[in-house]
């Protein structure tokens, strides 16, 4: 597990060259876009909310005293809850919507590392490529939300806090990454397979996952960023394991 979580790190290093070196920067023009107005959105719905949240939470306390501290707390960790459901909410609406622009780039990617033009996977239209895309993020987004609320509610115990915000950064690693490996996933397995998969490599997934959360804590520049580097980046590791296990299939060389 840890070795994989390493190998999905690791590969962010050589992507932005490898973003120019094939010139793959246009396809990510709609895709930053959208991340940048889902950030947006969500960041300024986060902002109102917040306190909202922490004042309705402060309600459970009946006493006089410590009312303002316990008020305090109650809008910190409201704070959290709003911005775990947000990061959850624009992950995956950004990587479902990408999905179209996304294949073309994975694509390239594979015959960049594999010397080979044409493969015989799945041929997929670009609604096909949405449907995929929303289908995957929808399933992800609702196992995502069965396993953070029970984790949230851990915030409120003193010291279990501090384990339970570490779980919760990597579950939201672990389907960041689900989301970025299926990119290539989809042209080589049916739905399903493609769930086994990534089930199998989950440290891959996890380790493409963390660099794409972090991302998320620069300004501005973490949601420019983080689809062009993640996506290069899982792809990089998701083709490299297909060769491994022999699963690219037939092909045809390049001339």
């Amino acid at each position: 597990m840890i070795k994989n979580i390493l190998k999905g790190i690791q590969a962010y290093t050589g992507s932005l060259a490898l973003i120019s070196k094939l010139k793959l920067w246009k396809y990510f023009f709609i895709p930053i876009i959208i991340s940048i107005v889902t950030a947006t959105l969500i960041g300024l719905s986060a902002y109102g909310l917040s306190d909202n949240l922490g004042r309705f939470l402060a309600k459970i306390w009946i006493w006089d005293w410590g009312k303002e501290t316990f008020t305090s707390i109650t809008s910190f960790i409201g704070a959290i809850i709003i911005i775990a459901i947000g990061l959850i909410l624009y992950k995956h609406i950004i990587m479902a919507l990408s999905a179209p622009f996304m294949s073309p780039v994975s694509e390239k990617i594979e015959a960049h590392l594999t010397g080979v033009e044409k493969h015989h996977h799945r041929k997929t239209t670009f609604q096909e490529q949405l449907w995929r895309g929303i289908r995957i993020n929808m399933r992800n987004l609702g196992k995502e939300l069965l396993i953070t609320i029970p984790i949230l509610l851990l915030n409120f115990i003193p010291v279990v806090n501090i384990f339970s915000t570490v779980l919760l950064f990597l579950v939201q690693a672990y389907y960041a990454g689900f989301g970025n490996m299926d990119y290539t996933l989809e042209r080589h397995f049916k739905y399903r397979e493609s769930i086994q998969f990534v089930r199998r490599y989950k440290g891959v997934a996890i380790g493409n996952g963390i660099v794409f959360m972090l991302f998320l804590l620069i300004p501005v520049i973490g949601v420019i960023l983080v689809l062009p580097m993640s996506v290069t980046a899982s792809s990089l590791n998701t083709v490299n394991i297909l060769k491994e296990e022999n699963r690219l299939g037939e092909h045809k060389t390049l001339a």
